[in-house]
């Protein structure tokens, strides 16, 4: 593919290790490189630590890096996150138009979509109820009923979601990996070599905040294992 519409050239993020003026500073991110191409579907690994979810929130533009160079196209990024702005105090219904809003919706499409949403999420008449009366597994169906309703150009995916009880987790499986598989340009971190491989058409591996290697699947996934420091990584099946 040569659409590339994202570029990360020797990307670093810090943080500081205490909530002070002069404290030590933590790269989360050291050195990455990586490039995406449009409809591409890029799956990262490494182990615990490593950078991964710090690297989805790079690419998001939710933290700016301290060094290196990012360049994209004019495209959407959505990191996939569920309950986002949620308020305890108010009602579902509400609280799908501020999670919207937030997502980068604009108000009247979020009301349009409404209905959809309260059918997606099974949620009846707690749909009116303040969400401090849902169980955890009420308040992720709501939240993933409501991420699904953007379309964004590039979609970013955090670990595999399990979402609410066995039947609601393979309605919203399938929704994802409909939306996996219909275009949308992915960038999927997971510690499954199966997701990855039914998910993913090229991968990158990250270890220390470094990228280590990216190309084939099969290849990055073998040498990360023959890496005598990798962790096993579960071979779940989930999102793909």
């Amino acid at each position: 593919m040569t659409d590339t519409i994202i570029r990360m050239e020797n990307v670093g993020v810090a943080f500081n290790a205490q909530l002070r003026v002069g404290s030590p500073r933590f790269w989360a991110l050291e050195d990455v490189s990586l490039t995406l191409a449009r409809g591409e579907r890029l799956g990262v690994i490494g182990r615990n630590g490593a950078g991964k979810s710090t690297l989805l929130r790079t690419l998001a533009g939710i933290i700016a890096p301290d060094r290196g160079r990012i360049t994209r196209a004019p495209v959407s990024c959505q990191l996939l996150s569920l309950a986002l702005g949620f308020m305890p105090h108010l009602s579902g219904r509400d609280n799908a138009v501020l999670s919207g809003l937030m997502l980068g919706m604009r108000r009247r499409e979020i009301v349009r979509r409404l209905p959809a949403i309260l059918e997606f999420s099974e949620l009846g008449d707690f749909f009116e109820q303040p969400i401090s009366s849902y169980s955890t597994g009420m308040s992720m169906r709501l939240g993933f009923s409501v991420a699904m309703q953007v379309e964004p150009d590039v979609l970013l995916i955090d670990e595999v979601l399990a979402v609410g009880d066995a039947e609601f987790q393979q309605k919203s499986g399938a929704a994802l990996r409909e939306r996996i598989h219909g275009g949308t340009t992915v960038v999927f971190v997971s510690h499954g070599d199966a997701a990855i491989r039914q998910v993913c058409n090229r991968a990158l591996w990250i270890e220390h905040g470094r990228s280590v290697m990216q190309g084939d699947v099969d290849e990055v996934l073998a040498a990360y294992h023959a890496d005598p420091h990798a962790q096993t990584a579960p071979a779940s099946a989930a999102a793909g």
